[in-house]
């Protein structure tokens, strides 16, 4: 009985982050809840049930995945998606057969830094707009200015504050405390409509998307996946760190990159965000010491139930615009000083001036909208930065002094 309780546990540790993606990108979080479930379970069989990690939805896709559905709709970005999952499948068999360091020279922090940076900034308006009650977009007003700036701050000081000050497994719920705290200011004001919760069904099939194949979407997302790797790595270190077992050789970390591969596939394939290893579960583990990967089976078959049940997504998608606008405005900086400290700890030298060409290229491409193409074909944001960063890490000459 312990331990589907515990399972129960850490799913409600991971639960608000799972779930914020898709209310960000206007996926269904019942699919978010699928893939996170059935991604785990395929997880743990690529890695022969060995590392304690539930699968998540991922951050790093929130920007390409709000930008693809607006340019490309949400089936051709599926593919993407789907693409990004075998850019892990690729990396693992280059680990497999050349090992850890050749992720290590193709991905250095010159590049990763960069390109992480773009994916939290490139999508600051849309939070702003969101926490001054407007559309993402700008175009439309949902709540009055003034109402709409006060939830938006109590949400976001709420995270804040239990991010900073919060103890104990509180401290790795801050999302969810901020949005239920927005979400309570919100009813004060009533903004919150909760017709569509009543009229839901208890127990409901989720509506599935069929991904729709799509080069240009393939092209503007799948470079992520590379991107993404990087944050794996970290991961499966942190585990091994709160366990005392070294994930890296046993059962091996291509195994794991294998493991969000298929699993990120297998979500995209019927509509749900990419699933990835999740750092809100690592430090569940650490404060709870429960490193039975059991834990994290039964945290996967009850986000499988969960998914079925019609209300869970009609609740989620109550949540008013302003809430998730004063979360994002956390979040996206968040995501942008990953970015920099990625830089900022590795000492990339910006006096270096093949440093500063490939961040500085990187940044004005990623952020500026820059668009390479012919025809109907176009690749532009986060997967041209990205592969523009790329080639110029392996095109320009290496500096004489070292970094």
């Amino acid at each position: 009985m312990r331990t589907p309780l515990l399972g129960a546990q850490m799913l409600l540790v991971a639960f608000g982050a799972t779930t914020l993606v898709p209310l960000l990108t206007g996926i269904s979080p019942n699919l978010a809840l699928l893939g996170a479930g059935v991604g785990t379970l395929i997880f743990q069989i690529c890695t022969k049930g060995q590392i304690p990690i539930f699968l998540g939805s991922s951050f790093a896709f929130i920007g390409p995945i709000i930008l693809g559905i607006q340019q490309f709709g949400l089936p051709a970005t599926l593919s993407g998606l789907m693409a990004a999952g075998a850019v892990f499948l690729v990396v693992s068999a280059l680990v497999k057969a050349r090992g850890v360091g050749i992720i290590e020279r193709l991905l250095p922090p010159v590049v990763v830094g960069p390109v992480i940076m773009v994916i939290g900034l490139a999508l600051a308006p849309v939070a702003v707009n969101m926490a001054l009650g407007k559309s993402g977009d700008g175009s439309t007003v949902l709540v009055e200015q003034s109402t709409a700036l006060f939830i938006s701050f109590l949400a976001l000081s709420t995270t804040v504050a239990v991010s900073l000050f919060g103890k104990g497994l509180l401290r790795l719920m801050p999302i969810i405390c901020g949005v239920v705290v927005g979400y309570l200011a919100s009813l004060a004001y009533g903004l919150v409509d909760f017709t569509p919760v009543g009229e839901a069904a208890w127990f409901a099939m989720p509506e599935f998307v069929t991904p729709e194949f799509n080069w240009q979407a393939i092209l503007f997302i799948a470079p992520i996946g590379l991107i993404v790797t990087i944050e794996h790595f970290g991961d499966i270190m942190a585990i091994s760190n709160v366990t005392g077992k070294n994930y890296v050789k046993e059962p091996g970390i291509h195994r794991s990159l294998m493991g969000d591969g298929f699993a990120t596939m297998t979500a995209a394939s019927f509509g749900g965000p990419p699933v990835v290893s999740y750092g809100e579960v690592t430090g569940a583990v650490s404060l709870l010491k429960t490193f039975n990967p059991r834990i994290m089976t039964w945290a996967a078959v009850f986000a499988i139930l969960l998914a079925f049940i019609g209300k869970t997504g009609a609740l989620l998608l109550s949540i008013p615009v302003p809430v998730m606008g004063g979360i994002m405005c956390l979040l996206f900086g968040a995501i942008a000083s990953i970015g920099l400290n990625t830089l900022i700890r590795h000492q990339v030298d910006l006096n270096d001036s093949r440093n500063l060409v490939i961040v500085s290229v990187t940044l004005v491409f990623g952020i500026g909208g820059m668009a390479i193409g012919f025809g109907e074909f176009s690749l532009k944001g986060v997967g041209l930065c990205g592969i523009v960063a790329i080639l110029l890490n392996l095109i320009l000459p290496q500096s004489k002094q070292p970094q």
